[in-house]
């Protein structure tokens, strides 16, 4: 996997960090916008998502969903519908602007990645499979993965910061 962490890879990572963030930015922008995601009704669209999924791990013996996922959803997600409506909102837009500048490129794919399991247990699919597996392979490119954009500048500064107080 070393071979990922090549510096002359720097192009490939950022023309996959553009099509990621592009794809993450726009969805958290079309839910910012929407007053069922973050305006009056916050909350609404979540949670028929979240029922929807819900719907699906009771379906046949090779259910969709989980039990122990949908179990999840009913006692964390679904409580807290209007949170959750928000986070996932305001989280599609941060990691899509973060994947696009090049900022904290690794923590953006970790978060990324994360919401895209997530959506994955939940039983959609959609471009969900192809966005997490190119946010593992950021993962593995590491530092590597940001060099054309800002965590070029900004992680060595951060480093000589933190290696200062130590």
């Amino acid at each position: 996997m070393i071979g990922l962490q090549r510096e002359n890879l720097g192009i490939l990572w950022l023309l996959v960090r553009l099509w990621l963030g592009y794809e993450w930015l726009s969805s958290g922008l079309e839910k910012v916008g929407n007053p069922a995601w973050t305006g009056a009704g916050a909350g609404t669209a979540v949670t028929g998502f979240l029922k929807g999924a819900i719907a699906k791990a009771a379906e046949g013996a090779h259910p969709e969903v989980h039990g122990w996922y949908a179990n999840l959803i009913n006692s964390i997600a679904l409580p807290n519908a209007k949170l959750f409506s928000y986070l996932v909102a305001y989280g599609e837009v941060l990691v899509g602007i973060a994947l696009v500048l090049g900022l904290f490129t690794t923590f953006a794919a970790l978060v990324g990645a994360f919401m895209n399991l997530n959506y994955l247990w939940a039983g959609t699919s959609s471009t969900n499979p192809e966005m997490l597996v190119l946010q593992l392979l950021l993962l593995t490119a590491g530092p590597v993965a940001g060099i054309i954009g800002l965590d070029r500048f900004i992680l060595p500064v951060l480093r000589q910061r933190f290696q200062n107080k130590q």
